[in-house]
Formats: C-alpha cells, structure tokens, sequence
C-alpha cells in the first residue's frame, strides 16, 4: 500500500468515526429533549389542589393549566413543518428547548399570569419538538425507524410517569412548595440545550428540509392521512380521558383515593414497556393490522371491564386499558414515519395529526365530565369510551395498509 492509499484510508476511518459520534450525540440529543417532552405536563396534575389553595384558583381555571398546552399543540402544528422547512430543524429543536426551559422557569415564579403564561410558552415549544421529532428520525434513523421511535418515546414517557409520581414528596416532604416541584423540571430542560448544541455546528438539516425538487404532497387532502390523524386523536383522546376521570370512575366503584391513585400509576406503568416493543415490531412488519386489531381488543376489554365487569378484577382492567394505550400510541407515532417517504411529508403528517390529535384531546376530558354530571352516572362516558375503541380499530386498519399518503 503506498502512501496516497494509507492517507486515503486512515481519512475514511476518521470519517467514519466521525459519523459514529455524530450519530452518538443525535441519540443523546434526541432522548433529552423526549425526557422533556411530557414531564412538565404531567408533574402539573398532582399538584393542582396546592396551586388552587395558594392561588385562589376556580376548578374552570385549575383545569386550563392542562387544558391550555394541548390548544397550543393543536393551534401551533400545522405550522411547524413549515418553519422546519424556511429554518432547519436543529436550530429550530433548539430554540423550542430555549422557550421549553423558559417557560418551566416562568410559571415557577410567582402569582397566577406568570402561571399561565409559563404554561402557554412551554405548551409551543413542546408543540414544535412534538411535530419535528418524527421528521428528525425518518430523515436520520431511515433503517432505524422503529428502535429510535421506541427510544424517544419510552424516554418520553418514563421521565412523564416519574414527574407524576415526586411531584408531590418534592413539594411537600423536601418543602419546595408547587412552585419549586414545578421549576426543578427546568434542570431538565437547561441540560437538553446544552445536549442539543452540538447539532447546530453541522447545521445538515438546512439542506436537507429544503426539499426543492421534493414533489410536495398535501396531506390534508389524502384519505390514508385522515385515518392516521383520527387513529392519533382518538388514542389522544382516550389517554387524557383516562387520566382525568380514571380516578373517580374507580372511586364511585369503592375504591378509595389512594388506591385509585396507584391503580392510574400502574396504567401508566403497563405503557411503558410496550412504547418500546411496539415499534421495534411495527417496523419490521409488511403492515400492521395485527398489532391494530391486538390494540382494540385490549382496550374493548379494559372499558367493557370497567363497565360490567366484577369490581374484585378491577387492576386487570386497569392493565389490559395501560397495554391498549401503549399499543395504540406507539402505533401513531410510527404511522408518522412508516407511510411516508421523506422526513418532510413526516413532518407534516405528523403536525396534521396532532393538531387535531391534540383538539379532540383538550375536548374529551370537558365532555366527559358534562356527561357525567348530566347523567350522574360514568356509564354513559365509559360507553362512548367502548365506541371510540371500536372507531380507533376501524381507522386504525385503513392507517396500517402498506401504502404511502399521496
């Protein structure tokens, strides 16, 4: 081997070095900004009687504070794969973080506007990581699609669960108080920007995105979109749903407030694993009709236990309704990914559907409530719970074809 072949050689080792711990970096990257993507939401629910009482807070405006990031999902993205597109999506992932981790800091100061306020700015910003995520992987990870969506969403969901679950020690056994439960998630949010850092310096999504001789599609306009989108709102609307009303549907049962509360952690636990089993094999399948059909029947069985079933089976219902959700979720955000063909068309598939996702999701736990107290009885909502099961599989079905939106 002479000298030019040795130079040659030894650069493409460091290429490929370099490629190794771009990619590293990616990951790391990738699984902060997840860590940050649910945590500062769900931290908020068990801390809602401290907020009140300290505040002076009517139950309407105790609700908009989980009420208010899921509009502000819905209304920012249809916009976001547009701005993804004019501006790269890294520098745009990182100036979401920027506002991410102001807004955690904002609603932990002090009085009720710097509440909402903070919630609203961290709301956008969650919103945007929510749409360029799926982009970000189809484009990166085109071999790796089910892995690296199983990677961001069980991070995604594991740090949700533990922020729902020290929310109250740290205000009430370590003595932080609300404000401090709340604003110690912004350590999260500072150490997935400095994680993110590192993708600017290559800046690769700003050629990438700008897809000028990309044939575009409107998704809007594609059936096969449609039924992704409603798949995403209806298993949306089911989770927020459940976790809203889960506890006082098991209390009029005679099941007291603490074991409802951990009967809704063990949900939350059976989603776990199954956020990164499912599209690991979602991704290795021609279709996923199976792994649909496999999610109504969890949750049929889980919502008709809650409505028929014996009261003394009440944590397999619990179980079988965590495994449909976890099936269901993953299952649209592998959609987002698996039936288009470039990281743009992804992006936009995945900002329609959440956008209207994320509306059915901030109407469903209202509605479900007017209901209850219309009837004075959770038969009525758990029945129309048994419906929207039935219509996910049916949407479901037509989503999990082997085609692309066109």
């Amino acid at each position: 081997m002479n000298t030019t072949e040795r130079v040659q050689e030894q650069l493409g080792e460091r290429r490929g070095t370099g490629r190794q711990s771009a990619a590293l970096w990616l990951i790391i990257g990738i699984v902060f900004i997840a860590m940050n993507m649910r945590a500062p939401l769900t931290s908020v629910g068990p801390l809602s009687e401290l907020i009140r009482t300290d505040l002076g807070l009517t139950g309407v405006w105790a609700g908009m504070i989980t009420t208010l990031p899921l509009l502000a999902f819905a209304l920012l993205s249809p916009f976001v794969p547009r701005l993804g597109g004019r501006y790269g999506i890294e520098p745009l992932m990182l100036i979401a973080v920027l506002f991410l981790f102001l807004g955690v800091m904002i609603r932990s100061v002090s009085g009720t506007a710097a509440l909402f306020a903070g919630t609203a700015i961290l709301g956008l910003a969650i919103a945007v990581c929510n749409v360029l995520l799926p982009g970000l992987i189809k484009r990166d990870f085109p071999d790796r699609l089910g892995v690296m969506t199983g990677v961001y969403s069980i991070a995604m969901n594991l740090c949700g669960a533990i922020a729902s679950g020290i929310s109250v020690p740290l205000a009430v056994k370590a003595g932080l108080g609300w404000k401090g439960a709340l604003g110690i998630w912004g350590i999260l949010g500072f150490i997935a920007l400095l994680a993110w850092l590192p993708q600017i310096r290559s800046r690769r999504a700003v050629a990438s995105v700008s897809h000028s001789k990309e044939r575009r599609v409107n998704v809007w306009r594609s059936p096969l979109a449609w039924q992704i989108t409603l798949f995403m709102g209806i298993q949306s609307m089911l989770f927020y749903v459940l976790i809203a009303w889960l506890p006082d549907m098991l209390r009029l049962q005679g099941v007291s407030s603490d074991q409802s509360g951990w009967l809704l952690s063990i949900m939350q636990l059976a989603v776990l694993p199954l956020t990164f089993i499912i599209p690991v094999i979602a991704g290795r399948m021609a279709n996923q009709r199976i792994l649909v059909a496999t999610t109504t029947v969890l949750l049929l069985a889980g919502t008709l236990g809650l409505l028929l079933g014996s009261s003394h089976l009440l944590i397999v219902w619990i179980i079988l309704l965590g495994m449909g959700i976890g099936f269901a979720f993953s299952l649209a955000m592998m959609f987002f990914g698996l039936r288009t063909r470039t990281s743009r068309q992804a992006a936009e598939l995945s900002g329609m559907a959440q956008s209207v996702g994320y509306l059915l999701a901030a109407a469903g736990p209202a509605l479900f409530g007017y209901l209850h107290d219309a009837t004075g009885s959770w038969n009525a909502p758990l029945i129309i719970l048994v419906a929207s099961s039935i219509l996910l599989g049916v949407v479901g079905l037509g989503a999990a074809r082997n085609r692309y939106v066109e």
